[in-house]
């Protein structure tokens, strides 16, 4: 990775639970990635629906891969 820009993916969330924080997104690819509350960018309360469409970089987790710096991509009007 030069110069420290990770690669930008784009998915869509497969599905997050509230209660315990975590859920998965369905890259573009077909793979699932782990996503985590704390990689979701934002303030206040971060969630995520089931088939938003998100961008975020995979990283090396304690369990494998797992997304990071997760960000909602803005609906198209």
């Amino acid at each position: 990775k030069e110069g420290g820009s990770a690669v930008r993916l784009t998915g869509k969330v497969k599905w997050f639970n509230d209660a315990k924080g975590y859920g998965f997104i369905e890259r573009a690819d077909g793979d699932d990635v782990f996503v985590h509350y704390t990689a979701i960018q934002g303030t206040g309360f971060r969630s995520l629906s089931e088939g938003q469409e998100v961008e975020f970089e995979v990283v090396d987790g304690p369990k494998g891969k797992q997304a990071a710096n997760v960000t909602k991509v803005a609906a198209q009007q």
